[in-house]
């Protein structure tokens, strides 16, 4: 479980103590609000779906040309740990927490290749090049 997992887990929690009367009347409907307001910020930094090299959180945005992620990991965006923070994580369940992993890449259309492509086929050696193509000094 990563930390998005376990706020949502929290505020599942929650919802639940709201519906078993858990809180007085007074503060049910706050209480309500703010786990509507986690709900939304958990779907705003959520796992970048775009991003296949790294876990990056998709809310807290990209920078440059290339647009790099502002956060690598899930577990490092800011608006996350404030809200894991709001809901009493500690840093022993921190630590515990799994890493997120990058989700897997799209299939891309087979005409086009892209630089991993490129690098996952196996280099030609000398031993594969016909003797027509060999030249006078020739090395195998």
């Amino acid at each position: 479980m990563d930390l998005h997992a376990w706020i949502t887990q929290q505020v599942d929690h929650v919802e639940r103590l709201i519906e078993e009367n858990e809180f007085p009347p007074s503060q049910t409907e706050g209480v309500r609000l703010r786990c509507e307001a986690d709900r939304r910020i958990l779907a705003r930094h959520r796992l970048d779906p775009n991003v296949t090299y790294e876990p990056a959180c998709e809310g807290c945005g990209t920078y440059g040309d290339m647009e790099m992620s502002n956060v690598d990991n899930l577990n490092d965006c800011p608006e996350l740990l404030d809200l894991a923070h709001a809901h009493g994580i500690t840093d022993d369940i921190l630590a515990s927490l799994d890493r997120p992993q990058p989700p897997e890449p799209q299939p891309r259309d087979s005409r086009r290749l892209g630089l991993g492509d490129i690098h996952a086929t196996r280099p030609i050696t000398t031993s594969q090049v016909p003797a027509a193509l060999r030249g006078p000094r020739w090395k195998p």
